[in-house]
């Protein structure tokens, strides 16, 4: 009988597969709940024990997509029976709806906000990654410690001096100011995960496309720029994550007219207190453009985050 080293038994792969599995039934419960509990009516939501059955409904999707108000008896009486599946919902409650609610336009906002900044953080990054890669640059070494310190601390350390900047500057509230502070906050990443890829394409490529006549941004574009495809993408999907997730700038810096969508969700407040339903189902849809982006790209995130790792 002969063992492998390398090779892991039939039990291993066994024993490998069950806590796999079992990690990602954990990982998905939350996740899981907040759906089912978006399709759920108020009462459900709150109810204790917690209900695992339950008669699904759309109330929490009429809630976050609508305004309502309260009327009384006499006057929705005069209103005749209602005319759609969702004003049947909200007339339930003794309520009309009175236009939609401000959730598209905090949905809106994030896809501008968070695409916007991770294109920038992404473009220039690897400009400068390229510079650094490639390039004798006075000093790199203290420049790439100085870009990877702006990590070191939490960004929320200096909200306050950003707020005062941003008040002078008049981008307070502006989709263009949170676009430059997430560009900024993204690019110390963007800079360092870029520029170890580049650094693992071989520069005789492009050298070899100068002595044909290439330009040097020829070379950059037409040479390396599709070997760095990998890492573009896996960085870009990190970029968006924060800029998608970031709570704590959006709920100082905004409030209005550019706040996006985390500071908003957990304001939204139902007849009798908070709407967990409606919480639930903003909070399901806010997930869905991160997991198409991530999805689309999952391919190039696998092979990046192992990029660089088997050498010969």
């Amino acid at each position: 009988m002969s063992f492998s080293i390398t090779e892991p038994s039939n039990r291993q792969k066994w024993i490998a597969g069950i806590l796999v599995i079992g990690y990602a039934i954990l990982t998905l419960i939350p996740l899981i709940w907040i759906i089912a509990t978006g399709f759920k009516t108020p009462s459900d939501a709150i109810a204790y024990p917690p209900k695992l059955l339950f008669t699904p409904s759309l109330e929490g999707y009429v809630n976050l997509f609508t305004s309502r108000t309260r009327l009384a008896p006499e006057d929705l009486a005069a209103l005749g029976d209602p005319t759609t599946w969702y004003d049947k919902i909200v007339r339930s409650y003794d309520m009309v709806i009175t236009g939609p609610s401000r959730y598209g336009e905090r949905f809106m906002n994030s896809v501008v906000i968070g695409f916007g900044s991770t294109f920038l953080s992404v473009f220039l990054g690897t400009i400068a990654a390229y510079a650094f890669s490639r390039f004798k640059v006075p000093l790199k070494d203290d420049l790439l410690f100085f870009i990877l310190s702006t990590r070191m601390m939490p960004p929320i350390a200096v909200a306050i001096p950003i707020f005062l900047m941003y008040r002078e500057l008049g981008l307070s509230d502006t989709r263009l100011g949170m676009i430059l502070l997430y560009t900024a906050v993204n690019l110390s990443l963007s800079v360092w995960l870029l520029k170890g890829f580049i650094d693992e394409i071989p520069v005789e490529y492009e050298e070899a496309a100068l002595i044909d006549g290439y330009t040097r941004f020829q070379a950059f574009y037409k040479v390396v720029l599709p070997q760095a495809a990998t890492g573009i993408a896996s960085t870009a999907i990190f970029c968006l994550i924060f800029a998608w997730n970031e709570y704590a700038f959006a709920a100082l810096l905004t409030s209005g007219t550019a706040q996006t969508a985390p500071p908003f969700i957990p304001t939204i407040i139902g007849a009798g207190g908070k709407d967990w339903p409606a919480v639930a189902a903003g909070a399901t849809l806010f997930l869905v453009p991160i997991m198409v982006f991530t999805i689309l790209l999952r391919k190039h995130l696998l092979r990046g985050i192992t990029f660089g790792a088997v050498r010969k």
